[in-house]
């Protein structure tokens, strides 16, 4: 018995090993590949043809579900580039340093629905509002727990460590459960934050982040030479 089992084996791995050398077989014999069966989950299907079917009909779902992904994200970022056009449109208008500050915010937290804008500018402006959201520091070197990520300066987005919050968000803090930074050149930084734990994520794409650093500091300093 142990040799006949022996001999089926060595059978059906010839016969798998020709049929895989000339996948045209089961064509030139119709009628042998409607009496095969093939194994599912689900349980056997009656015959090649309709397990091939099976396949192609599960392999458009999934290239259906894909699409689908597809013109979701491409749904998405056509509506941040609207977002960061119309902010770029705002700054262009603006014609003081207070109303590029002002714009800056106040179109960040209305298009883009963020809970916490807080925007950092090296120097000492009088004529700037004092506000929450505006944080005025010598240069730098006053902010030594942002270092790295301003020798880098390469936006960077996800969860900050508790001193790093107070330092930007202040009494907010507790509150903000994610964020992403922008340096914004010569000029300072910028954090929005949310309340959301997954709304900014560490490898997230950063294209749209450096768009809207690059143009707000292209607009703060024009506001500068206009001062």
């Amino acid at each position: 018995m142990t040799a006949t089992l022996l001999d089926d084996a060595t059978q059906a791995r010839v016969v798998a090993a020709y049929l895989k050398h000339h996948p045209e077989f089961l064509s030139e014999y119709p009628e042998l590949a409607a009496k095969l069966t093939m194994p599912r989950e689900q349980g056997p299907v009656s015959s090649l043809a309709i397990y091939q079917l099976h396949s192609l009909r599960e392999k458009n779902a999934e290239l259906e579900r894909r699409l689908a992904e597809l013109i979701e994200i491409a749904a998405e970022n056509e509506q941040l580039m609207e977002r960061v056009h119309a902010l770029t449109v705002a700054l262009l208008r603006a014609n003081t340093m207070e109303v590029t500050a002002r714009s800056i915010v106040a179109k960040l937290s209305a298009d883009f629905h963020t809970e916490s804008v807080r925007l950092v500018l090296f120097g000492n402006e009088p004529q700037l509002p004092r506000a929450d959201w505006l944080q005025q520091v010598a240069g730098p070197e006053a902010l030594p727990e942002f270092s790295d990520f301003l020798q880098q300066n390469e936006p960077v987005s996800g969860r900050l460590a508790a001193d790093k919050l107070s330092r930007l968000f202040g009494a907010e803090s507790t509150l903000i459960r994610s964020v992403a930074m922008m340096r914004l050149g010569d000029n300072g930084m910028l954090a929005i934050g949310s309340h959301d734990p997954d709304r900014f994520q560490p490898g997230m794409g950063t294209l749209f982040l450096k768009m809207i650093s690059a143009t707000i500091t292209a607009a703060l300093a024009r506001s500068w030479d206009v001062y």
